[in-house]
């Protein structure tokens, strides 16, 4: 079954073929985060796929993935083109690297996951935590609901991290890093 929903007043839809983007969200919706598990090489891929992009087997199965890592890498928004973020700039967009697997199959490869920097709550983070984060910021996942069978996963600043040292920045105009 097709699975619609709005987020930001933006139409999401799922169409009913794709089952492994159905089955990813609807854990999410469930306020677990799952990944597939490939039975023959033992290592986790995200997004997810008919086959392993390492081995290319077909088998697999859905485990649960603690939702915590480092901020990878990030764009700042402040000229929205969706007409809905207009009202919450700046913004963050994040790539994070999850602890899970971190490492594997090389040390330059890792599961990393984009999403917005949100509140505990899932709403866009306020300016102010929007120029605390940065690349080696630790963070933590957060599912916002969006539709029965979908919600989608953000990121939080995981305020429970051990203290770190400050996350690098870009150095914005009339600044510096």
């Amino acid at each position: 079954m097709t699975v619609e929903g709005d987020y930001l007043g933006m139409h999401l839809v799922i169409d009913d073929l794709d089952g492994q983007n159905q089955a990813y969200f609807k854990h999410c919706s469930e306020g677990e985060y799952h990944l597939q598990h490939c039975s023959s090489c033992d290592l986790v891929r995200y997004p997810p796929t008919t086959a392993c992009p390492w081995c290319s087997a077909a088998e697999s199965s859905w485990i649960p993935v603690e939702g915590r890592g480092v901020v990878y890498s990030y764009s700042e928004v402040h000229h929205a083109i969706q007409p809905a973020f207009r009202d919450h700039l700046p913004y963050l967009i994040l790539l994070v690297e999850l602890d899970t697997q971190r490492g594997l199959p090389t040390e330059h490869e890792a599961l990393r996951l984009c999403g917005n920097l949100v509140t505990p709550s899932g709403e866009l983070a306020p300016p102010e935590v929007v120029k605390s984060v940065g690349i080696g910021t630790r963070v933590k996942m957060v599912l916002v609901p969006v539709a029965n069978g979908l919600a989608i996963p953000q990121w939080t600043v995981d305020v429970d991290a051990p203290a770190q040292a400050p996350p690098w920045r870009y150095p914005q105009e009339g600044g510096s890093a």
